[in-house]
């Protein structure tokens, strides 16, 4: 599978070299930039599957365009590329949940296997979201149709079963969810 990736650094021969790395593995490079804020820009635009970052950029550095990048869920996966190895800096990477910390000079066989193990770990992530949201929703839905529920048995002076009884058979009879049924209950009942 061609993994797409977006290039960020100030240096253009740095970001030829990647890309040149990149392409010879297989890999797509979707986009460059050359500042923070050109990165955030293509990473909303191709939703890429890896961000290489430089840390020290003009405009928007590294770091505050990483920060962006993961808290918006615009790609799946970071790696900073950088000169710095202090521990302020990998502090502030740790914080900021990038997948990975590559000190300059960048050589082929560090960075194919630090790109592959970001990929997975970006996609497991973005999986994990994916449920959070999911059970989130289910339980947004179940909420409002224990609410509906509570209304009809209260209204209707039926029991507990017969009032999801009746949401289910509304909900196969306006081809609707069930939740969507529950809310109108609510409104009507407001």
């Amino acid at each position: 599978m061609k993994y797409n990736i977006v290039i960020a650094d100030d240096e253009p021969i740095t970001r030829m070299d990647l890309k040149e790395f990149l392409e010879e593995e297989g890999y797509n490079v979707v986009g460059q930039a050359s500042d923070g804020f050109d990165a955030v820009e293509l990473c909303k635009e191709y939703n890429p599957d890896l961000v290489l970052m430089d840390v020290k950029m003009p405009i928007l550095d590294g770091m505050k365009a990483s920060k962006v990048i993961l808290k918006d869920n615009i790609a799946k996966s970071v790696i900073l590329l950088t000169a710095y190895s202090g521990p302020e800096f990998i502090k502030q990477a740790k914080e900021i949940g990038v997948m990975g910390y590559i000190v300059k000079p960048i050589n082929k066989p560090n960075l194919i296997p630090a790109i592959e193990v970001a990929i997975a770990k970006g996609r497991e992530i973005q999986e994990i979201k994916k449920d959070i949201k999911t059970a989130k929703d289910k339980l947004e839905a179940r909420k409002v149709i224990e609410k509906a529920k509570g209304i009809l048995m209260e209204t209707n002076n039926i029991t507990e079963d017969q009032a999801y009884k009746k949401i289910k058979k509304l909900s196969m009879d306006k081809r609707c969810p069930m939740q969507d049924i529950a809310s109108a209950i609510i409104m009507s009942n407001s």
